[in-house]
């Protein structure tokens, strides 16, 4: 047991998770919310790095035949923790105009809200035995997301290399949005029809 909870593709795992919080005092380098050139590269590093341990986890667990029921529930958690964290920081950060502000902030809700309902469905479709597999577009609405919020990350900080940093991150945002509608609606429908045969 202990020695499948510490496999490597777990303890990348766990490094996801670890990587929330410092991505968080990030922002807070200066004892309050307050997002300096460099909070912003470093938070950038973090949730890149904390990014590609979510492709190399699941790429180890298969390839090494080292899947773990712990690992299956700590994955997708790890996953909406750095979502959540990032997308609430970008929101609460006003002091530099992030960009999550105004009308940006209904994609973040979107995002949002569509995790919790995944997050609840498949709760109730796993108490039914009913396993609901991740689309293929479903995987492509990940990687747009953890781009967008790349770009939004280092935001300000980016716009003084290249100025349309923060406008490709909203724009991905908001595509990001689009597509979460649409793979949460198709969640929900084929939950749905499990829901009402039972």
């Amino acid at each position: 047991m202990a020695q499948r909870a510490f496999n490597l593709p777990n303890i990348l795992t766990y490094a996801r998770i670890i990587a929330v919080p410092l991505v968080v005092l990030c922002f807070f380098l200066e004892g309050h919310l307050k997002s300096s050139d460099f909070a912003r590269w470093s938070a950038l590093v973090i949730f890149l790095l904390a990014s590609i341990t979510d492709y190399f986890d699941g790429y180890f667990a298969r390839a090494w035949q080292q899947t773990s029921n712990i690992g299956k529930m700590l994955d997708p958690i790890a996953d909406k923790l750095l979502v959540a964290t990032c997308l609430l920081l970008l929101a609460a950060d006003t002091d530099r105009h992030a960009g999550i502000a105004g009308w940006s902030l209904w994609a973040a809700i979107i995002i949002l809200c569509r995790e919790i309902l995944v997050s609840g469905l498949r709760e109730y479709l796993a108490a039914l035995k009913v396993s609901v597999p991740v689309t293929q577009l479903a995987k492509w609405k990940t990687t747009i997301q953890m781009v967008a919020i790349a770009f939004l990350l280092v935001g300000p900080a980016g716009d003084k290399i290249f100025p349309l940093t923060t406008q490709i991150g909203l724009v991905l945002l908001w595509i990001a949005a689009l597509v979460t509608l649409y793979t949460g609606y198709d969640y929900f429908r084929a939950g749905l029809k499990h829901i009402m045969d039972e």
